[in-house]
């Protein structure tokens, strides 16, 4: 059965060695973050920090919750699912796209039943400074809250859209939103409140429930709703209850609710901030005013947070791990429907926004071409830079398997094929982007436009019968499973994982 709150997914942790509470004060400003990077680095349990320096309050700090272990990713996710433990990556990816094929309508409660009502403060009862949000990175531009729902109105879905931007806190009831022109949410505020003088309704939810934390960095087609997808991967309907200012439903089981406005044509500074390339990125912009209206909390709220940047060379934080275990998923369903004959489509776990790779195999010649052109112009079209397209039977899951067919199978002459100079849009938050090519404020996205590339790491081997040595290979480790062996200790990728647990 999964897990149905935040709580419940610590919980677990709990039972299985993967947590660690901090009672002695730790402090919001880096020290939260600092041992939550080591801990991260480390493959160490998630850290709880239960008491903060300095600070009245009765919240608590959650570095990295969803970050998994190392040689396994997906290992915490799937038991928040309710699925066995010891899957290997290929039988996760099919458990989680069978759910997200099955999608469950949300389930209306009322607000009495919600535990994220258990508080609720209005008017002069705001203050945002009262929570211990975090000072993540020496450089920041401020304090943040960079783990969280953000939910919007959306005119095709009874039940909003959900999304997750990151949010730069001000003062008592301002903060800045990193809203990028050309995602789904930012496209609403700008091109449809903000030319109309109107503010735009938000709810950021804060410490929400595993499925819905995972499906809001989705990407959900335009008209579906991401709460009916959240309970297809619970495999039972999502609880919402009505926010107290506004029309939208937010998670009732979350930890913190801030319910509000953007504000149009007002700005307030956002960034720098050490942000998932591994860098401190800048420059300072001017980004939309998210103004509080309510706050409505659980008792002793657990507030989450991610440590970008620490995964460089790791892989390993909430963000990344989210989206190997839920967008990748996602991503391999939408590929199917679109026609594509895609085993699986994974976020490379080292960098896990700008390269995919991508297991499938090549009915014929030009459709690489075709399904990377696919990709590029619909939902990679803003964050991915390359893909890495290897054979159906190989684990893209594997960074030894996906290296050894780029170094025997991709001819740097013939293999390597990029998609023109400045013909895609790019989301200004790259190393190689100029200062001047990271500009225009007004909607937070790139002047200059950037290349895009992959590489054809595929065999001209037969088709059907690498297919059968994959669907042979997947019946093994299913049947080791049943037996009550860890079916992962005998993929070259989980060698080590006895080490970690």
């Amino acid at each position: 059965m999964s897990v149905s709150s935040l709580r419940e997914y610590l919980d677990l942790l709990d039972t299985t060695g993967w947590l660690r509470s901090f009672d002695q004060p730790v402090s919001w400003d880096l020290e939260a973050s600092a041992a939550t990077m080591l801990a991260n680095i480390r493959d160490g349990p998630i850290p709880v920090f239960e008491s903060i320096a300095g600070l009245e309050t009765e919240s608590k700090l959650v570095g990295d919750p969803y970050r998994g272990p190392q040689t396994r990713p997906w290992d915490h996710f799937a038991r928040a699912l309710g699925l066995p433990s010891g899957l290997s990556g290929r039988t996760y990816y099919d458990r989680v796209i069978d759910r997200l094929n099955a999608p469950q309508a949300p389930r209306p409660v009322a607000s009495q039943d919600a535990p994220c009502k258990e508080t609720v403060r209005t008017g002069n009862e705001v203050d945002l400074l009262s929570f211990p949000w975090p000072y993540i990175h020496e450089g920041d531009g401020g304090r943040y809250s960079n783990h969280h729902t953000i939910v919007a109105p959306d005119p095709d879905t009874e039940w909003g859209t959900w999304s997750s931007h990151r949010m730069m806190i001000h003062d008592d009831s301002q903060a800045s939103l990193l809203l990028l022109a050309g995602e789904q949410v930012p496209n609403r505020y700008y091109y449809d409140y903000e030319p109309r003088g109107e503010p735009m309704p938000v709810a950021v939810v804060i410490g929400a429930e595993p499925t819905v934390e995972c499906t809001a960095d989705m990407w959900i087609p335009t008209g579906r709703s991401e709460a009916a997808f959240a309970g297809g991967l619970k495999s039972e309907p999502v609880d919402l209850v009505q926010c107290e200012t506004n029309d939208l439903y937010v998670p009732a089981t979350a930890e913190l609710v801030l319910e509000g406005h953007v504000r149009p044509d007002d700005r307030l500074d956002e960034g720098p901030f050490g942000d998932y390339f591994g860098y401190m990125n800048g420059p300072r912009r001017s980004m939309p005013v998210f103004e509080v209206d309510a706050i409505t909390h659980r008792h002793e709220p657990r507030i989450p947070f991610c440590v970008e940047g620490s995964g460089v060379g790791y892989g390993q934080n909430s963000t990344s791990t989210l989206r190997l275990v839920a967008a990748g998923p996602d991503a391999t369903v939408g590929l199917r429907a679109a026609g594509f004959d895609v085993a699986m489509a994974v976020p490379w776990r080292f960098t896990s926004r700008t390269v995919w790779v991508i297991a499938t195999d090549r009915p014929y010649p030009g459709y690489l071409h075709e399904l990377a052109n696919f990709i590029f112009t619909t939902w990679g079209m803003l964050h991915i830079d390359f893909f890495v397209f290897v054979d159906a039977a190989v684990d893209p899951l594997d960074p030894r398997a996906v290296l050894t067919a780029i170094a025997l199978e991709a001819d740097p002459d013939a293999d390597f094929h990029q998609f023109g100079v400045e013909r895609m849009p790019k989301v200004p938050l790259n190393i190689y982007q100029t200062p001047d090519e990271k500009g225009n404020a007004d909607v937070g996205t790139s002047k200059a436009k950037t290349a895009k590339a992959y590489i054809d790491a595929t065999t001209d081997g037969d088709a059907a019968e690498m297919a059968a040595t994959t669907e042979t290979r997947k019946r093994a480790q299913e049947r080791l499973v049943e037996a009550g062996l860890n079916a992962a200790r005998f993929d070259r990728l989980d060698e080590r994982e006895g080490q970690s647990q």
